[in-house]
């Protein structure tokens, strides 16, 4: 019998990313699809917010949440942009397949910063089974993601400038990363 009594980080935050032999992520939903709340985790409470609300008759096309164990430059886990078949729930950890990256500055108060989008699809997805990447997606699909995001911000005081659109190749780099900068983090070792 362990007579270990160190505490484990049960936060979402501390699942592992890569799943099914790395060939899939974990991603937790914050903000369902169809929602017009805003979430966010709070990891020091392991519990989530209300964010805000976005303006009436205006909701989130899509689920939004984030791939735990990641740092992006603003501070905050990796933001995946998860296209399902159905809405699915506030913290609700889904399986992902990456189908690529919406690279995009984000402009608040004076200040400049990267924040990108990596567009995911359920791995179980029964419908459309054979989305693999950006490309397999409808130009104007992605363009709806962008404009989404850029009246989002626009709304806040914010300017959000997409900036290229890559494929999955590049969106693990991205991922792999996220997790290099999460680490980095934990530990107090500069990038």
């Amino acid at each position: 019998m362990s007579t270990n009594h160190e505490p484990r980080d049960r936060s979402l935050l501390a699942l592992e990313a890569w799943t099914n032999g790395a060939k899939a992520l974990k991603v937790v939903i914050e903000t369902p699809a169809g929602s017009r709340s805003k979430f966010k985790y709070d990891q020091r409470l392991g519990l989530f917010r209300l964010h805000k609300l976005l303006p009436m008759g205006t909701s989130f096309p899509f689920g939004f949440g984030f791939i735990p164990g990641t740092r992006a430059e603003d501070g905050d886990p990796l933001d995946v942009v998860v296209l399902g078949e159905e809405p699915t729930f506030l913290g609700c950890i889904m399986t992902v397949r990456l189908l690529g990256i919406i690279e995009a500055e984000q402009t608040a108060h004076g200040k400049t910063i990267r924040n990108d989008r990596l567009l995911a699809t359920p791995e179980n997805q029964k419908i459309h089974p054979r989305l693999h990447s950006l490309t397999d997606l409808p130009s104007e699909q992605l363009d709806a993601i962008e404009h989404f995001f850029i009246s989002y911000n626009e709304a806040e005081g914010r300017r959000f400038v997409p900036l290229r659109r890559r494929g999955p190749a590049f969106a693990i780099r991205r991922v792999a990363r996220g997790l290099r900068d999460a680490s980095r983090a934990r530990t107090g070792e500069s990038p």
